[in-house]
């Protein structure tokens, strides 16, 4: 029964790693609830200082601020992708690499220099790996993303913009749209379009207000700017951590359900050997018996 043992090894390895499997889904639930619940929360206050962006962008017409004036003749770009710091969440980052690699090889094409910052070491492993130049990481956000961690690494390429040494800065991520889908994104961040700044009817109705500026016009909306382009990268890792934890839970539910399969498949092999076994031991009783009588 050597093969027996050997069957019986191999359904104990897969039991036990149907039961790492069956935890990581379980904990990769719970973070998603928390996760979506904090992508959820961060969106009011990013609709709402779009809205106060684009009121006072239009009262201010004497003053434009550089994120919203479009540089050219630099011949460079700028692109923060957000990944992961951890693998086992199926082929979340690979999609969103996929879509970083066809802009990357557009850019190229037009003899445009590409700088990077990485939000997420799968991201940043992949920048060094096909030799992109690294200006700023951020790596070991944790499960929870904080807007200090993150100002530091995005803040060169928002400066570089503004002192107009940036074409354009584009901002990679996975947006969460469900549970069971993810999509990935390469956006521009800069410079601001019109459509991100565009509001409804209701929208315009409800805040045209007469602004007083203290100190002064140009202060507020420099100030102002850099919190929306703050607002929307933290907004991106949000709905990046929101996807992958659904990414996680879903691949860890299927490899749990592959190694219940597996492990029937193993247990019907199993008893086919063991009663081959049995049945062969018996022929040979008989045999036996039969020789001697």
């Amino acid at each position: 029964m050597a093969a027996g043992k050997e069957i019986r090894g191999k359904i104990k390895s897969v039991e036990n790693t149907k039961k790492i499997t069956k935890a990581m889904e379980m904990v990769a639930a719970s973070k998603m609830r928390k996760a979506q619940e904090r992508m959820r929360a961060a969106r009011p206050y990013a609709d709402k200082i779009r809205n106060i962006t684009a009121n006072l962008s239009r009262a201010t017409p004497e003053y434009h601020h550089p994120f919203v004036v479009k540089n050219s003749g630099t011949g460079s770009v700028g692109m923060i992708i957000v990944t992961t710091d951890k693998g086992l969440c199926g082929g979340m980052n690979t999609n969103v690499l996929r879509q970083v690699t066809t802009k990357l090889r557009e850019l190229e094409g037009t003899g445009t220099k590409v700088q990077a910052v990485a939000i997420g070491n799968k991201g940043y492993t992949f920048l060094n790996r096909v030799g992109v130049k690294v200006v700023a990481h951020a790596t070991q956000l944790g499960d929870t993303p904080h807007l200090e961690k993150l100002i530091g690494p995005a803040k060169v390429l928002l400066d570089q913009y503004a002192q107009g040494k940036l074409d354009a800065v584009y901002l990679c991520f996975t947006r969460f749209l469900n549970t069971m889908k993810q999509e990935p994104q390469v956006e521009q961040l800069l410079p601001l379009t019109a459509q991100r700044l565009e509001q409804s009817q209701s929208e315009q109705q409800s805040h045209s207000w007469d602004y007083l500026y203290e100190p002064d016009a140009k202060s507020v909306i420099d100030d102002l700017m850099v919190r929306y382009a703050e607002a929307l990268i933290y907004q991106a890792v949000a709905e990046n951590m929101a996807s992958e934890q659904s990414a996680r839970m879903v691949a860890m539910k299927a490899a749990t359900d592959n190694a219940g399969t597996l492990i029937n498949d193993l247990k019907l092999v199993y008893n086919k050997t063991r009663q081959a076994a049995i049945t062969k031991e018996l022929s040979e009783i008989v045999s036996g018996a039969a020789a001697v009588g």
